[in-house]
């Protein structure tokens, strides 16, 4: 199950960039408000502290940006090795000011033995490169009546 949501998570990240459409391709200058969406990988990893364990996490990660201040938008992560765990959330990104931003939502954290709810605070920092590429460094806090976690990593997005 947990493969088969990430190969299918895979394929749309895959095709999302395949089939982007530029909104505003008959102008010479797009505005943020033509590029609502933003979809990027991570890359990084999980640390669970009551286990004393830190393990590789590969996820993806979509907003639709609504205004200037707010977007929202889903995350699909796993944490492979031992952790083996697999967390789905509906998240709201708050933009503060210019690339950093929080990220706060609620979700299910699956395993092979269990699922239970977490809840998500974390912050990142956007960083332009390109033409509407993002890299952007990331910290995550998941909290949970199960283990808390700490994610971490590098995200490499795209707006279109």
């Amino acid at each position: 199950m947990t493969r088969s949501i990430l190969i299918l998570s895979a394929l749309m990240f895959l095709g999302a960039f395949a089939n982007a459409e530029n909104s505003c391709a008959h102008e010479t200058v797009c505005t943020e408000e033509d590029r609502p969406h933003h979809l990027s990988v991570i890359v990084g990893g999980t640390y669970v502290d009551a286990a004393d364990v830190t393990e590789f996490t590969l996820g993806i990660d979509y907003e639709y940006r609504l205004t200037e201040l707010l977007g929202l938008g889903f995350v699909a992560e796993h944490a492979f090795g031992e952790i083996d765990a697999t967390t789905l959330l509906a998240v709201a990104d708050i933009h503060l000011f210019k690339g950093f931003a929080l990220q706060v939502g609620p979700g299910v954290e699956i395993t092979p033995d269990e699922e239970f709810a977490i809840g998500r605070f974390g912050m990142l920092y956007e960083f332009e490169i390109g033409h509407h590429f993002t890299l952007s460094p990331q910290l995550h806090f998941d909290l949970s009546s199960g283990e808390d976690a700490v994610v971490f990593g590098l995200a490499f997005g795209r707006t279109f």
